[in-house]
């Protein structure tokens, strides 16, 4: 059969390709109402500024054309082919059975039987993608894959494989009495951190939400988005960091408060201080640490002062965790509950009191911030406001 060329196509301003018109409209919806009914010898010109994965991709769907359509369809292409597809109409209606949008669209329904590793592949294919701004059409589908082989792996056994859900070491059954299983049990309900590690926040956010809606164990996904932020910060700018952990932070937000430690908080805390996170997420901290102010310790609440304030120790953030405390804690703010955080704050206003800069009405909020039934004793508080009195007098003096 003669080939001509009597279309050029110019993709995104990279490439540019001359095309047998007759052969490509035969597949294409979009080119086939364009010059479909178009004769005469005249080259036709087509330009698109935001074909979906650029001239690379465009050549894949030409050689799918000219090969009266065959293709090889896999984990690294099939999200560009898919939305090339829909963007250029190849459909059923245009070229029968033989067209490109169901042949995809079949793969697709297929992921659930992709391995481990091909899933990764195609995720990392429609990351980047997105990043550029195009929407693939089967990111959702992949990650709700992933997450269903996730939460089958973490019901079939505790003892799963560390390597991969697809690997023949994945065992349904093991020996409880094994000291080496429970030693390594953490170890292996994490075996994916660091595959998923890679994703964007944007993604890890939909994971995260995902998982949830699952029911997928919440400790893990705490001790994931931990990982997450740990793994990422070794080459992230200043931007790249705030965007992690907000993301963290929010995910971390989404779980049940037993899920993470107050010591992991307050770690995330210690770097948020140098990055300058929304007000939104900054909240969203503070009343999770606020939550269980019981586990505090006065090393972590030694926290100092804001930039160009003069006081020693930053007040307003423990009044802050105070108050999430009283007002978050709700039903589970037993006696021995208040009586622990009376302990600590008895301590750390032990601690603040000899602050010549710290001002009155500061120092009255935190004596006056727990209810009088939260202690016991007053003999620690009594000697703080001493101790705070005296400061006063030698300062007027």
């Amino acid at each position: 059969m003669a080939v001509c060329c009597d279309l050029e196509a110019d993709i995104n301003g990279e490439e540019t390709f001359l095309l047998d018109k007759k052969i490509i409209c035969s597949f294409s919806g979009r080119l086939s109402k364009l010059f479909g009914k178009s004769t005469g010898a005249n080259r036709n010109k087509v330009i698109f500024n935001d074909f979906p994965g650029g001239a690379e991709n465009f050549e894949l769907i030409s050689r799918f054309c000219y090969n009266n359509g065959e293709i090889d369809i896999n984990p690294s292409n099939i999200s560009l082919l898919y939305s090339a597809a829909e963007f250029m109409e190849m459909s059923k209606s245009v070229s029968g059975n033989c067209n490109l949008l169901e042949k995809t669209k079949k793969c697709i329904e297929e992921l659930g039987y992709w391995t481990w590793p091909d899933l990764l592949v195609a995720l990392k294919h429609c990351q980047e993608m997105q990043q550029v701004g195009t929407s693939s059409g089967i990111l959702e589908k992949c990650l709700d894959s992933i997450v269903g082989r996730l939460a089958i792996t973490s019901e079939a056994s505790p003892c799963a494989s560390t390597s991969s859900p697809d690997s023949s070491g994945l065992r349904l059954s093991c020996d409880t009495r094994s000291t080496e299983s429970l030693k390594n049990s953490f170890s292996r309900a994490n075996w994916w951190f660091e595959d998923l590690s890679v994703l964007s926040p944007n993604l890890v956010e939909m994971l995260v939400k995902s998982m949830v809606s699952r029911k997928y164990n919440q400790v893990i996904i705490s001790r994931f988005l931990l990982y997450y932020q740990k793994s990422k910060f070794f080459t992230a700018s200043s931007d790249e960091k705030r965007q992690v952990l907000e993301i963290v932070i929010d995910g971390l937000y989404t779980l049940d408060p037993s899920c993470i430690s107050c010591k992991s908080l307050f770690g995330i805390l210690r770097v948020v201080m140098n990055l300058n996170i929304s007000k939104s997420s900054r909240n969203k901290l503070e009343c999770m640490i606020g939550s269980q102010m019981d586990q505090a310790t006065l090393d972590n609440l030694l926290i100092p002062s804001p930039y160009g304030t003069s006081y020693l120790y930053d007040v307003n953030l423990v009044l802050r965790f105070l108050k999430a405390f009283l007002c978050e804690g709700g039903w589970r703010l037993s006696p021995t509950r208040m009586r622990k955080v009376a302990s600590l704050m008895d301590l750390y206003i032990a601690e603040v009191a000899p602050d010549p800069f710290l001002r009155l009405s500061k120092f009255l909020a935190l004596v006056v911030a727990l209810p009088d039934s939260a202690r016991d004793c007053w003999d620690e508080l009594y000697h703080a406001i001493d101790v705070y009195l005296e400061g006063c007098l030698k300062k007027k003096k």
